[in-house]
C-alpha cells in the first residue's frame, strides 16, 4: 500500500506538470508532422502520385517549339508542359510563371531552370528522365525498327506477379515504396521511442528535484526499502512512456499505416525502457541540480538517437553484423508485417539483456552512491 501510495503521489506529480502535458501535445504534432512529411516526400517522389494529387501544377515547365515527342516525355514524367513560340517570351515567365524551360538546339535538348525553386531537386531530376526518354525514342525511331522491336527494347522483361494470401492484405495510406521505406525505416521506430526520452528526462527531474529541495527526509520516514522507493519514483515515468508509446502506435494505425505484431511489439518497448528509465537514474545520481541534470540527459539522448537510427542509414563496417540486435531495427522487422522471421525472438534477447542490465546497474548504483540513506 506504501509503496502505491508513492507511485501514485509520483504520477500526479507528472499529470500536474504543464510542461509534459504540453511535450505531449508537442508529440502529437510531430507525429502527424512526421506523416504527413511522409506523404508529401512520397508524393513528391512519384511522378503517378504528384499528377493523383495535384502537384503537378508546382512543376510548370515551359517548351520552345518542342516536338510531340518531347512533350509526351514531360508529361511521362508528371510535368505540367506550358508551350511558348519563342525563347525570349519563355525565358521572360521563368520563375514566375515556369520553373524551367525546355528546348531543341542543334539537335540536341536544352534546359534552362529557376535554381531559386524548392522543387528545383524534384524537377531536375525529371527533366533528366525526360530528356533521357526523349534521346532514346529518337533513336528507336530513326533506327527504322518494327514498332514490336521497340517495345520489346523498351520493357525486356515482364513480370507477372501471383497474389498470395491477399485475404490478410490490409491497405496502407498511400500505396507507395517510398512511403514504405519512410514510415516503417524510420518515422514508426521513431515515434515509439519519442516518449521514453520524455521518460528520462522525468525520472532525473524527480530525483534531482527532491535533492534540491532537501524532501528526502519526508521519504526517509516511510517503512520502505531503497529499492522499492526507487521504483515508486520511476514506475509512473515508465508507465507513462509506454502508454504513450502504444497511443502514438494507435494514432498511426488510425492514419492507415498497420503496424502488426502489437503484442511482441508492446513487449519490445516496455523492455527497451527500462534502459531509457536506467539512463535517467545513472544522470540523477551524478547531478547535483536540474539544471544539470537536462544538459547531460540531452547530450545522453543524442547518443541514443545516434546509436538506434544512423546505423538504419548508412554502412557501418565491421559492425554491420551487431545491426541486427538494435531495437529500432527490430522494430522494423516486427512492425512491417505479419509474418515473423524465427530468428527474430533470438534477434531481441541480446537487446532485452542489454536494457535489464542498465536498468539494475542503475538501481545498483543508485543505492550504493547514498542518495537514499535509510
Amino acid at each position: 500500500m506504501k509503496l502505491k501510495a508513492l507511485t501514485l503521489k509520483e504520477a500526479r506529480d507528472i499529470f500536474s506538470n504543464r510542461i509534459y502535458m504540453l511535450l505531449v501535445l508537442v508529440q502529437v504534432i510531430i507525429v502527424l508532422g512526421a506523416y504527413g512529411l511522409a506523404i508529401v516526400s512520397s508524393v513528391a517522389a512519384d511522378p503517378q502520385l504528384m499528377e493523383r494529387w495535384g502537384g503537378s501544377g508546382f512543376l510548370k515547365v515551359g517548351v520552345v517549339d518542342g516536338d510531340r515527342l518531347l512533350t509526351e516525355g514531360l508529361e511521362r514524367e508528371g510535368l505540367s508542359v506550358r508551350e511558348f513560340s519563342d525563347i525570349e517570351s519563355a525565358r521572360e515567365n521563368l520563375g514566375s510563371g515556369v520553373a524551367a524551360i525546355v528546348y531543341l538546339s542543334g539537335g540536341e535538348v536544352r534546359i534552362e531552370a529557376d535554381t531559386s525553386s524548392v522543387f528545383y531537386t524534384i524537377m531536375s531530376e525529371r527533366l533528366q528522365g525526360a530528356a533521357s526518354w526523349y534521346i532514346s525514342q529518337k533513336r528507336f525511331r530513326e533506327s527504322g525498327l518494327p514498332s514490336r522491336t521497340i517495345q520489346a527494347l523498351e520493357e525486356p522483361v515482364k513480370l507477372s506477379v501471383v497474389p498470395v494470401n491477399r485475404e490478410a492484405y490490409r491497405p496502407l495510406a498511400l500505396e507507395s515504396s517510398y512511403f514504405v521505406e519512410i514510415m516503417y525505416g524510420f518515422i514508426l521506430p521513431f515515434v515509439v521511442f519519442l516518449p521514453f526520452f520524455l521518460g528520462s528526462n522525468m525520472v532525473t527531474d524527480s530525483v534531482v528535484g527532491e535533492k534540491e529541495r532537501k524532501t528526502f527526509e519526508v521519504l526517509l520516514m516511510v517503512p520502505l526499502s531503497e529499492t522499492m522507493i526507487i521504483l515508486g519514483k520511476i514506475l509512473p515515468s515508465l508507465a507513462f512512456s509506454f502508454i504513450q508509446s502504444l497511443l502514438w502506435l494507435g494514432l498511426l494505425v488510425l492514419l492507415g499505416v498497420p503496424v502488426y505484431n502489437m503484442p511482441l511489439l508492446a513487449l519490445l518497448l516496455l523492455i527497451t525502457g527500462l534502459a531509457f528509465i536506467g539512463v535517467g537514474l545513472f544522470i540523477s545520481i551524478l547531478a547535483d541540480s536540474t539544471k544539470e541534470a537536462n544538459s547531460a540527459i540531452t547530450v545522453a539522448l543524442f547518443f541514443a538517437t545516434f546509436i538506434l537510427f544512423v546505423p538504419l542509414f548508412m554502412d557501418m563496417g565491421a559492425l554491420t553484423p551487431l545491426i541486427r540486435f538494435m531495437p529500432s531495427l527490430i522494430i522494423v522487422k516486427i512492425s512491417s508485417g505479419p509474418h515473423l522471421n524465427p530468428g527474430i525472438i533470438h534477434d531481441m534477447v541480446p537487446s532485452a539483456v542489454f536494457s535489464v542490465l542498465i536498468f539494475l546497474a542503475a538501481v545498483v548504483s543508485f543505492r550504493r552512491e547514498g542518495v537514499i540513506r535509510l
